[in-house]
């Protein structure tokens, strides 16, 4: 009788699709965050006056207080799935006493207040050059002061965990980013006629934010390079690799090369029972012996149907799926990828379809990844099926994912997403 659940644990016959990393369609793209575009406002601000494209701010209050502050923030939170977030203003008019101020707060923040004045909020203040964060009291002197034609910038470095400031093109410095929930830019005015222009990225910063942004990455990638890795090491992950996928031609090129270059590394019994499993799986790959309805043999067939139908070949597709797959129906862990393949026959042009993913070289390499675990399989001595799934390299790899990922949720979620794709491509992580 056809089992059509998931196959006992241990072995590759009924392996599900999943363990073998199919995903069902193209991969969705990471949403892309809203950024701050303009001042916000609809909340509460009595005491500004705020231009018609909400790029500007002039004060309108007395001052009498610290009551009467006209702060406003951007129209939403800055967005934290970047290395840095960063925005200016510029200073118009210092007004009669100069009350300007830049920097984050949260969205709890009375807009009657100064950034800084009030708790998770932080301000770099024009009249005095202080750095204010959370209780209204001053820090130690921060930077320059600025006043009527100065450009000042704030922004959030998610890698280091800090808010930083800018004057005029130049780093002023930098306190440690001690709040987790989101922040908003925010700026404040509080003397009569004090005037400024903000800057969300409509037009070209005056500090150069690229330039922070690549000092960053070579920053992170010198802490990375200073790791000691022994070139032994390095040689046997990549010949555990070329072992594992059967690269016999180039396995003996490399071991030519390296001749008695690298000292051995000793493996451990578990990793030196792998080794014996990779090196007996390099003659045996022309033998493949499987039932007819394992997880192998439908992605087999799977793959020869749809080198027909990228060749125009329909009819031979029809016939080849009536007489190979019609007999994985009712196979519940196998009928999604059998769904996608049959609607392949419903598109004039397939490659354009939501299904035609399978189409692509990735799948390709998946049929020929999971018929290597299998030839792997064979072998007596392997205890654990599964572990033939991937090389060492590639749960090193994992790992490599896993400790981004972990790192990231250590930060409260903030900071560039790791993309493993993306970073073997020689592509950064994302945008500054």
């Amino acid at each position: 009788m056809l089992n059509n659940e998931e196959g006992v644990s241990g072995s590759l016959s009924r392996i599900s699709l999943a363990r073998l990393g199919w995903r069902r369609g193209v991969e969705d793209p990471v949403e892309e965050e809203q950024a701050p575009t303009y001042l916000n406002t609809t909340t509460n601000c009595p005491f500004l006056v705020i231009s018609t494209d909400k790029l500007s701010a002039q004060y309108n209050g007395e001052a009498r207080h610290g009551y009467d502050v006209g702060a406003i923030q951007g129209n939403c939170a800055a967005p934290v799935r970047k290395l840095l977030y960063y925005f200016e203003i510029y200073v118009k008019d210092k007004g009669q006493k100069g009350y300007v101020s830049i920097g984050f707060t949260d969205q709890h923040f009375k807009m009657t207040r100064q950034p800084g004045w009030e708790p998770n909020s932080f301000g770099y203040h024009g009249d005095d050059g202080c750095l204010y964060h959370g209780n209204g009291k001053a820090s130690e002197p921060f930077g320059p002061k600025f006043t009527t034609g100065d450009t000042v910038g704030a922004g959030i470095n998610y890698a280091s965990q800090t808010v930083f400031f800018t004057k005029n093109g130049k780093l002023v410095g930098s306190t440690p980013k001690d709040v987790k929930g989101p922040l908003y830019p925010t700026i404040g005015l509080h003397s009569p006629n004090e005037k400024m222009d903000v800057n969300f990225g409509q037009r070209p910063f005056v500090f150069d934010i690229e330039q922070l942004a690549q000092e960053e990455r070579e920053k992170r990638q010198t802490i990375i390079e200073k790791v000691s890795l022994p070139l032994s090491v390095s040689h046997w992950i990549v010949r555990s690799y070329l072992l594992h996928y059967g690269y016999k031609e180039t396995l003996a090129s490399f071991d030519t090369a390296s001749g008695n270059t690298f000292p051995p590394v000793l493996p451990t019994p578990q990793e030196n029972n792998s080794l014996d499993i990779v090196s007996y799986a390099l003659d045996q790959r022309k033998i493949l012996r499987q039932d007819d309805m394992s997880t192998i043999c439908f992605l087999l067939h799977c793959q020869k149907y749809i080198e027909l139908v990228m060749k125009g070949m329909l009819e031979s597709a029809v016939n080849y799926a009536r007489s190979e797959l019609t007999r994985f129906f009712g196979v519940k862990y196998l009928e999604d990828l059998l769904q996608d393949c049959l609607a392949l026959l419903a598109y004039e042009e397939p490659a354009k379809s939501s299904v035609g993913y399978l189409l692509s070289l990735a799948q390709r390499e998946l049929v020929a990844d999971a018929v290597n675990a299998m030839v792997l399989s064979t072998n007596p001595a392997v205890q654990n099926p599964e572990s033939c799934l991937q090389s060492s390299l590639e749960r090193l790899l994992r790992q490599l994912t896993a400790c981004c990922l972990e790192r990231r949720l250590l930060n409260g979620g903030q900071g560039e997403i790791f993309c493993l794709h993306k970073m073997l491509h020689g592509g950064k992580e994302g945008s500054w």
